[in-house]
């Protein structure tokens, strides 16, 4: 599965590797992708292991806010 969040805030590069770390760490997760210029955070996980509460919450704990985006 694939799910796109969308984060504001980011501002500087170095805050694409700290989330793509974070995300890259939770057990289900096969891929995360963070796009600095538009805020858009993709990750294909294992829906029954990671759900898109999860993402949120990992994005938060490393100190930046995001949603889900519905496209």
């Amino acid at each position: 599965m694939k799910t796109i969040l969308r984060s504001r805030g980011l501002s500087c590069p170095s805050c694409v590797a700290k989330i793509e770390k974070a995300i890259k760490a939770i057990d289900g997760v096969i891929n995360a992708k963070v796009f600095f210029n538009t805020g858009r955070i993709e990750v294909e996980h294992d829906p029954a292991l990671v759900k898109s509460d999860n993402l949120v919450q990992v994005i938060r704990s490393v100190g930046y806010e995001s949603t889900v985006s519905p496209y």
